[in-house]
C-alpha cells in the first residue's frame, strides 16, 4: 500500500477547490481498523489466523476484531502490528483506526516499543524489552 507523503497530501489540500472532494478522493477518516486490517493482510500476502496466532489472541476475539465486532485496546492492537510485522508508520496508522493513542517518543515505554518495532522485534522480544527496563508488557 503505497502511501502518499503527508507534505504532498498537504499541498493537494491547499490547492483544492473543496475539502469534500479532497476528502472523498483520498478517503481519509473514513477507513475503519477492520478495512485497514484486511488492506494490510492483502498487501503483505499474511493469514489472519496466523496473524491472530502470532499476535497470542484468543482466536474467537481475534477473529471478532478483524471482523469490526470487537473494539480492542491499545495493547491488543500493538500485539497485532507486531504479529504483523508492521513499519512504524502502518503502526501509528493502524493505533489511529482503532481510535487508540499513537507511540510517542517522549513516553518512556513507547520509546522502547518504537524501537524495538524499527528493529524488527517480535512480539515476545518487545515484551523482554519492556520488562528489563521495568515497563509494563504488551501481553
Amino acid at each position: 500500500m503505497q502511501e502518499i507523503l503527508t507534505e504532498e497530501l498537504l499541498s493537494e489540500l491547499l490547492l483544492s477547490t473543496d475539502p469534500q472532494d479532497f476528502l472523498e478522493k483520498y478517503g481519509i477518516g473514513t477507513r475503519s481498523l477492520s478495512e485497514y486490517l484486511q488492506a494490510l493482510l492483502e498487501e503483505k500476502g499474511l493469514r489472519r489466523i496466523d496473524v491472530i496466532h502470532d499476535a497470542d489472541l484468543n482466536e474467537t476475539f481475534g477473529y471478532q476484531i478483524f471482523m469490526g465486532q470487537r473494539k480492542p485496546s491499545r495493547n491488543k492492537i500493538l500485539q497485532i502490528a507486531l504479529a504483523m510485522g508492521l513499519t512504524l508508520t502502518e503502526t501509528n496508522r493502524l493505533l489511529q483506526a482503532g481510535e487508540a493513542n499513537t507511540l510517542y517518543c517522549k513516553d518512556r515505554r513507547d520509546a522502547i516499543i518504537l524501537f524495538c518495532i524499527e528493529k524488527h522485534y517480535p512480539l515476545h522480544k518487545v515484551n523482554e524489552e519492556l520488562y528489563r527496563f521495568g515497563e509494563d508488557t504488551i501481553c
